[in-house]
């Protein structure tokens, strides 16, 4: 057993690594640059995290996932492994203690948020601490060819200016050829190296369905498939329709969007993680960092916005290896919607600039102001206050995003923290001199450890539990406390925040590159389009098609799919169907013919030739001309 296979069983007790974790862990200890492609579910952050632990120093990760940044810190903890995490909504003096731990403490993983690299606070810090490797999370972020482009990203590269001799390591689990390139050119890689584990997923059948009733079609899955399934759909509304209306027919179904505070978020995903056959209805706000093995089932209610977010969400399902079944659902209405969201997803520049207008008055920031601030975010107030299309206005935000005006988090929820800002010599004299507050204190110090040291989430109600007393009373212990010097809090709140990363400007000089605005458009469209093209596409293999898009080419089809299903009812062999279609294709491509000059021209079977042609114009590869005649159709 290796050092890095002792790491693995000493902290997650697996004897094993997952397919090329341990390449990646090699790679990055030779102190190569590596981007490491891996599909959802593969493992990604074992790599970085047992690299750190197998080293001396601190792993700093950049990720925008703010939620899943908290997940993994609070999962390092319960290892005895020390984390920390900086983001935005965090108070100045929470990330000066955060910060100096990493240079002084025991730390062995700083999580930060791309947005806070830039800032002089981290550029100082960051010099004086040890660290052994710069870990990049979902690093298709960092190329204007991803699907969630996030500005804030470019910085990563003058932070290795400030580390010149600490290897990155670069993850994501969808990226198509252009982003690999450039998610390297982006990051410095002194030379391209990337390690990929293959996309396909031979337990996972692809099926694209079209049609008008799609709550039948979802309950005759939940009924023939056994085991846990995912529907997303679009909106938060949907969410509870669709599982109220299962729950009526039977099925053991909820529902889980970003709106739910935190707690209930938690309760809902902890009972569909402990059941064997309960179906979640969500948003995309759900699945992040969920890795339940027997997911039989992904249904999409609603059209993805992009190929790469569907094979993200549909890779949730069959992580046990088992068969299983991602499912996406469709109608015309459908298609139409999605063209007409790509046009709210683009306003004009003039609507931009008035979001911008709306955005510093909503918060009475001053011209000139604002620069490091950050703001409770409330979209649908704001829209309404200013009426203001919440769909234009939340896409005018992502290209003052992308201009680097402001950021705005996902909602999350920031639990309370609680910090002894006293050393415990003065809080043992304050304790005595007053002892109405002295059963509280100790019942802190109790509960809590390294509460003179950082900031400690708390829970009220945890509290107001063991001494059987109402939340309010421990609140306000906590208020006055805090009021008389001896500790610092901060109360539990959940929203998305909006950072500002520049000062407030004129709104006749807000500057939104219009070369950087066509391109952007563009790129939206041609993942439209590739969706689109998925969807309608019914006589190629949906992993093909997949697997082509992130540049995997020389796979054989599945099997399973529907398109392949219809293709194995004309019961051809492969090598036969094949052959017969490169000779019709070869025979009408230019000109057209007759069906009965084709059966003649091809060497095989008239019955055989007969069923591809009939195939063919079943999915409109070759149509009949005005004269009657076969002709290859021409998109």
């Amino acid at each position: 057993m290796n050092q890095f296979e002792r790491t693995l069983f000493n902290y997650w007790g697996f004897k094993k690594f997952r397919p090329l974790q341990l390449e990646i862990i090699q790679s990055t200890h030779k102190k190569k640059d590596t981007l490491g492609l891996m599909p959802t579910g593969g493992g990604k952050s074992i790599t970085f995290q047992v690299h750190s632990l197998s080293n001396e120093g601190v792993c700093i990760v950049i990720t925008p996932l703010i939620a899943l940044m908290k997940d993994q810190v609070d999962n390092l903890k319960s290892k005895k492994i020390k984390a920390v995490a900086i983001y935005s909504g965090m108070s100045k003096r929470e990330i000066e203690i955060a910060f100096d731990n990493c240079i002084y403490g025991e730390i062995k993983f700083l999580y930060i948020s791309p947005e806070r690299l830039k800032t002089r606070l981290f550029k100082e810090k960051i010099q004086h601490m040890n660290v052994n490797l710069i870990a990049v999370d979902e690093a298709h972020c960092i190329s204007q060819w991803g699907y969630d482009f996030r500005p804030a990203y470019l910085e990563i590269v003058h932070v290795r200016e400030l580390l010149p001799n600490v290897p990155i390591l670069a993850l994501t689990a969808t990226a198509t050829p252009d982003v690999v390139k450039d998610i390297q050119d982006k990051l410095g890689f002194k030379q391209h190296h990337v390690l990929s584990k293959s996309f396909e997923r031979k337990n996972l059948t692809y099926l694209v369905k079209q049609k008008e009733d799609k709550l039948g079609f979802i309950l005759s899955i939940c009924n023939k498939v056994k085991g846990a399934g995912i529907v997303y759909v679009r909106t938060r509304k949907k969410t509870k329709e669709i599982a109220s209306a299962l729950q009526k027919r039977g099925v053991n179904a909820d529902f889980y969007h970003a709106g739910l505070d935190a707690n209930t978020r938690q309760l809902k995903q902890e009972a569909w993680m402990k059941s064997y056959n309960a179906v979640m209805v969500s948003t995309n706000a759900f699945g992040m960092g969920i890795d339940k093995p027997n997911v039989r089932f992904v249904l999409h209610y609603d059209i993805p916005e992009s190929l790469e977010a569907y094979f993200q969400e549909a890779g949730r399902a069959g992580r046990d290896g088992r068969e299983s079944f991602a499912v996406l659902l469709y109608n015309k209405i459908d298609i139409a919607t999605l063209k007409t969201n790509f046009t709210k997803k683009n306003p004009d520049i003039l609507y931009i600039k008035n979001v911008y207008e709306a955005l510093g008055n909503y918060y009475q920031i001053p011209i000139g102001a604002g620069k490091g601030n950050t703001y409770d975010f409330f979209i649908e107030d704001i829209c309404k206050k200013y009426k203001l299309d919440i769909i234009k206005t939340y896409n005018s935000i992502k290209v003052l995003e992308e201009e680097g005006y402001v950021y705005v988090s996902e909602s999350m929820e920031n639990r309370s923290r609680v910090k002894f800002i006293i050393d415990r010599n003065t809080l043992y004299k304050f304790q005595i001199e007053n002892n109405t507050f002295d059963i509280f204190i100790k019942l802190l110090l109790r509960n809590f450890t390294g509460i003179f040291t950082e900031y400690v989430p708390i829970s009220e109600e945890m509290l107001a539990k063991k001494v059987n007393a109402p939340t309010e009373l421990i609140h306000k212990y906590f208020i006055t406390l805090a009021k008389m010097g001896v500790i610092s809090y901060y109360k539990a709140k959940q929203n998305p925040v909006i950072f500002y990363s520049e000062e407030r400007v004129p709104q006749d000089n807000i500057y939104i590159n219009r070369e950087n605005y066509e391109a952007r458009k563009e790129r939206q469209g041609v993942r439209l389009d590739a969706m689109i093209q998925y969807i309608t596409t019914q006589s190629k293999c949906r992993s093909l098609q997949l697997l082509e898009y992130f540049g995997e080419t020389n796979k054989q089809r599945c099997g399973n799919c529907d398109s392949c299903r219809k293709r194995n009812e004309l019961q051809l062999t492969k090598t036969q169907f094949d052959g017969i279609l490169e000779q019709v294709k070869k025979l009408v491509q230019k000109e057209s013919k007759a069906a009965h000059e084709i059966v003649q021209s091809i060497d095989a079977a008239e019955e055989d030739v007969l069923k591809v042609i009939n195939y063919l114009l079943d999915y409109k590869k070759i149509v009949y001309t005005n004269a009657g005649q076969l002709m290859w159709r021409v998109k």
